[in-house]
């Protein structure tokens, strides 16, 4: 599941290669990926409101 985690994170930063990609995919379903991927985006929608809200006190 780390590996998920950190294939997910390389690519929202971009700095993921196309071999390991290609990798990821031919491993594991794209399930994994897209679960793993929406849960960290809820989590940085979440840390950004919470930044927000913390600069307009």
């Amino acid at each position: 599941m780390w590996r998920v985690i950190a294939s997910v994170l390389a690519a929202f930063f971009g700095v993921q290669k196309e071999s390991r990609r290609r990798e990821d995919f031919s491993r594991r379903g794209a399930g994994a990926f897209i679960v793993v991927g929406v849960l960290l985006a809820l989590v940085l929608v979440c840390l950004i409101a919470l930044v927000a809200t913390l600069a307009a006190r």
